[in-house]
């Protein structure tokens, strides 16, 4: 009999801004114009949530309720990476990125994470740390081949 659960995935992400508006923005370009999700808004209580989803997760924006200054490497967050299929893809966003205004670091091979680790960085308006990277070959393995692994 199996002791535990399957996760299947995340759900969703909330992220607590501290200006609606600018994260708003920045996550439209992010999200719409460069990886595709889609969009939609809502109320809890009365606080505006916007939610960007694909068919994998959704992210949510709200309202912080107190400000404090990001920190990576205080207790919490240290940075989120999304994964697209390709070494090319994590080129195409960084150049997208780019191009609308994003500084983004220019991708760069990162061979002590793995032989094909591949990734671009940047900040979202309240410094959270972004990451795209490719889906490697391990990471592939391991999905394709879990119940061979042991």
């Amino acid at each position: 009999m199996t002791t535990w659960i399957p996760v299947t995935g995340i759900d969703h992400i909330y992220i607590a801004v501290s200006d609606m508006k600018r994260s708003e923005q920045f996550y439209d370009i992010l999200f719409l114009s460069v990886l595709g999700f889609r969009k939609n808004a809502f109320f809890i209580e009365k606080d505006p949530h916007i939610h960007y989803y694909n068919r994998l997760f959704g992210y949510v924006l709200r309202p912080a309720r107190m400000f404090r200054q990001h920190d990576s490497y205080a207790p919490g967050l240290h940075h989120l990476c999304l994964r697209v299929d390709s070494i090319e893809d994590v080129h195409s966003v960084a150049q997208l990125l780019q191009e609308a205004g994003i500084a983004s670091a220019q991708p760069a091979h990162f061979p002590e994470y793995a032989p094909d680790y591949w990734a671009t960085w940047f900040t979202d308006p309240d410094d959270l740390r972004i990451e795209i990277t490719n889906y490697r070959d391990e990471r592939r393995r391991r999905h394709d081949h879990w119940n061979e692994l042991g």
